[in-house]
């Protein structure tokens, strides 16, 4: 889409998301960290654990944007590009996962973590691009409905070794399934991967939230004032939805629960639509214009960020520390005497540094497309 035709307030959600994502990723050390920056150990949902499910939500209203005129075309060439993009995001997931600095300058595949942030958007792109090409809204509802109510039985109903789950790290189906399919070897940690195979699923169905949404801005029937409403009137209702159905299958990140999508999209929602009323209805966008920069170019600085973030960790200096290390020890802690407050400052400038980034490649109309 041209710059001009772009729905404003998408591009803030996506940038302030992307924004959130490096800051939350990239603290000075991970050892003092304000807990509104945690995730939450298990059961529970924190800022962080929404980070993710608003990243996933805004895709699915991307999807509905981008594609919505090429419904009616069935032109292989859309079909060829999803699968291509797909594939570039699950590439740039695995290169973040496996690559080394020195020769052969590639984990062995007998460890390579398999699942991924990245990997996980591009798989939930591919199905939900793929659905919203084929369906009407009302499928696209009956399909979402399915999913968490479907999610939800397999989690809670179906034993294992024997024994009904309870839903802890050590007892869950999605682990279990990520432990026997890609073993011990492949995943991030040894009970459980929060990117693992199962939880993929209901992910889709934190996209589909968002193609709500998108379907919602595309509606020709609806003024901007209805559109606000029907946006706060669905994030009211799955919010309590969400935290209602909580009590029973609680709000969790790791296993991405029916509740979790309820309750992070609920919120998706809301935050969207203060978004919109700012800049769509009210007209101020300015406020925003550091988040469209992000949004503009949202894959490509996340990937640097990660890439450059690991990239730091790895490699050494003379005094055997690494670049992160120095960098954190020498500019930060050494003169800010309380070790959360230089964790935070560390990642703001964090934050500071891919603005200018986003800022120069915006400016210079420069939008790469993964």
């Amino acid at each position: 889409m041209n710059t001009s035709k772009r729905i404003i307030s998408v591009d803030i959600f996506r940038g302030m998301t992307i924004a959130l994502m490096i800051l939350v990723n990239n603290p000075g050390t991970w050892a003092n960290i304000y807990s509104p920056f945690r995730h939450a150990d298990w059961h529970g949902c924190t800022p962080t654990d929404l980070v993710f499910p608003f990243f996933l939500f805004i895709v699915g209203t991307s999807i509905v944007l981008a594609y919505h005129s090429k419904k009616e075309k069935k032109d292989f060439s859309v079909y060829s590009k999803i699968t291509i993009r797909s594939l570039k995001l699950i590439a740039l997931g695995l290169i973040l996962a496996g690559f080394l600095l020195e020769f052969p300058f590639f984990k062995s595949i007998s460890n390579l973590r398999f699942p991924g942030v990245l990997q996980r958007i591009g798989l939930v792109f591919f199905i939900a691009a793929l659905l919203f090409l084929q369906s009407n809204w009302k499928t696209l509802l009956v399909t979402f409905i399915f999913i968490l109510i479907g999610y939800w039985l397999l989690m809670t109903q179906i034993p294992i070794n024997g024994e009904m789950p309870l839903l802890t790290k050590e007892s869950n189906l999605a682990a279990y399934l990520d432990l026997k399919i890609l073993t011990q070897n492949h995943i991030w940690k040894p009970e459980y991967d929060p990117e693992g195979l199962l939880s993929t699923i209901p992910a889709i169905a934190t996209a589909i939230m968002g193609m709500f949404l998108g379907l919602v801005l595309k509606s020709r029937n609806l003024s901007k004032k209805k559109q606000l409403i029907y946006i706060v009137l669905i994030g009211v209702i799955s919010l309590i939805v969400g935290s209602l159905w909580g009590k029973y299958f609680p709000i969790n990140k790791a296993l991405w629960t029916s509740s979790y999508v309820l309750y992070s999209g609920g919120l998706a929602f809301l935050v969207y639509g203060f978004i919109f009323y700012i800049s769509d209805i009210v007209g101020y966008q300015k406020w925003g214009k550091a988040s469209v920069y992000y949004g503009s170019n949202a894959i490509t600085i996340f990937f640097l960020s990660s890439f450059i973030a690991k990239s730091f960790y790895i490699i050494k200096l003379s005094n055997g520390k690494s670049i992160h290390s120095n960098l954190y020890n020498y500019l930060f802690s050494s003169w800010i005497d309380n070790p959360k407050l230089s964790s935070l400052i560390y990642a703001i400038t964090i934050i500071a540094f891919y603005y200018l980034l986003a800022r120069f490649l915006y400016k210079k109309k420069i939008f790469i497309k993964v």
